[in-house]
């Protein structure tokens, strides 16, 4: 037989409220894999897909893995028999699914994961794919986890790409708080920059390499190289056992899920969406502490939000005057009404308006703000007493917070997964190719 390579995704393994994660099934798979002696071609990859899908269980995280193997048969049935060990089984929802592929990548394959980053796809929409091409395929309790796996196996990272790094907890300790220390994550993240992202909010002191739920992981390092998450790794100090360690390569903080603008009449609840058009209507603060306005194109009018987590996006948002043209990324929801509105991640303003102030003529003789004496009566001065009767008022060009084409993100921490920190414009890999480093996981 001739080693091919082989592609295996794997989805919907946890549960927010049970805990469990897919990179973990991943990384047990990771150390099977191995030991019976395939050799990998990729990190791992850890694919994140549209966020806004209501049924997902987290941050929407698929993976594949990518290894050269003389028949697919063996590695697929390693990962079966580790999905079946390792999913959580508490909650009935989820769906774990495995997706296997043998050879390149096809078209029709690579076309449906990029949909699966902005759109919402159906079970039907993957069995076709899967069943076109002989892919073979493995579930639990129902069929949706083969939507994220198949998408997972699609989406090779060609262009944009990060790493990251998970560190997960040995069992005893899940659902206790995580014992990192904070300071060493501090040191971690001036030492590592700009090579490693979103390690803390400093506006809110706030740790972001940890997640809070029940699930494995320790702490993830995100960054632009595996030896900067291996420097980082070095110094993050940790009060509790670590059981394994995995790096993957990813599109986390790639923006990736925006590839693909809308005008307002196409839009439908859940895309991911990147809207140009005008304000049409000032900014006003709502409940919560959130900020709306309205824009508009030539097929119809949305409203958009930012909201209060959101911060320095939610201050530029305030700046925003009736008549600016921008460019909106954020993720479409449907209210109770039918009314569709979109979250706000991101702001581009491509066109300020003019903002002006109307002000009373000066007096000539003194300099003082003259009074309007009525409707077509003309002005006169309250100091010197001196009337004009055809002195014009004076309209002033005031100064914008804005800026033309400068980009506009939320706080670090509200950033979703896919978010793409300002750090990481001009870091951009446009398709570099990449090696596997000798130490990338452990076990």
């Amino acid at each position: 037989m001739v080693r091919s390579l082989v592609h295996i995704g794997i989805d919907d393994t946890d549960s927010p409220a049970y805990g469990g994660c897919t990179t973990y099934v991943a990384a047990l798979a990771v150390e099977k894999l191995i030991k019976a002696g395939f050799e990998f071609a990729d990190y791992p990859n850890l694919i994140r897909l549209n966020p806004n899908i209501p049924w997902k269980s987290r941050g929407n995280g698929a993976v594949a893995l990518r290894l050269y193997a003389d028949d697919i048969d063996e590695p697929f049935n390693i990962v079966v028999d580790v999905l079946k060990q390792a999913y959580v089984k508490e909650d009935p929802r989820n769906q774990p699914g495995i997706v296997a592929f043998k050879g390149e990548i096809l078209d029709e394959v690579k076309s449906y994961s990029m949909r699966a980053l902005f759109d919402v796809l159906s079970v039907e929409d993957a069995l076709k794919v899967i069943e076109k091409h002989g892919m073979l395929s493995y579930w639990e309790r129902g069929k949706r986890g083969l939507i994220g796996a198949l998408a997972a196996v699609g989406l090779t990272l060609q262009e944009d790409y990060t790493y990251e790094l998970l560190a997960y907890r040995v069992k005893g300790n899940y659902g206790k708080p995580r014992r990192i220390k904070f300071e060493s994550v501090i040191e971690m993240d001036r030492v590592t920059k700009p090579l490693t992202f979103n390690n803390v909010d400093y506006g809110s002191s706030r740790l972001l390499i940890a997640p809070h739920g029940p699930d494995p992981v320790l702490y993830g390092v995100r960054g632009e190289t595996p030896e900067a998450l291996l420097l980082a790794k070095e110094l993050i100090e940790v009060e509790e056992p670590i059981e394994r360690w995995v790096i993957f390569r990813t599109n986390h903080g790639t923006d990736m899920h925006f590839i693909k603008k809308f005008k307002v009449s196409e839009l439908k609840p859940y895309l991911s969406a990147i809207v140009e058009g005008y304000v049409v209507k000032n900014p006003t603060s709502i409940a919560g502490g959130h900020v709306l306005f309205k824009l508009a194109d030539e097929t119809g009018e949305i409203d958009v939000v930012a909201y209060e987590p959101t911060g320095d996006l939610r201050r530029a948002v305030r700046e925003l005057i009736e008549g600016d043209y921008v460019e909106v990324y954020g993720g479409v929801k449907q209210l109770e009404s039918g009314a569709l509105t979109l979250n706000l991640e991101k702001l581009i303003v491509l066109k300020l308006a003019e903002k002006t102030m109307v002000l009373n003529p000066k007096c000539p003789r003194c300099g003082k703000r003259m009074k309007s004496e009525g409707k077509g009566k003309g002005f006169q001065c309250e100091k010197c007493k001196l009337k004009l009767r055809e002195a014009e008022k004076e309209v002033i060009k005031l100064s914008r917070a804005l800026n033309e084409m400068e980009i506009y993100v939320a706080s670090p921490k509200a950033h979703r997964h896919l978010t793409k920190p300002l750090q990481r414009y001009g870091l951009e890999k446009k398709g570099e190719p990449f090696e596997l480093i000798e130490k990338w996981h452990e076990p």
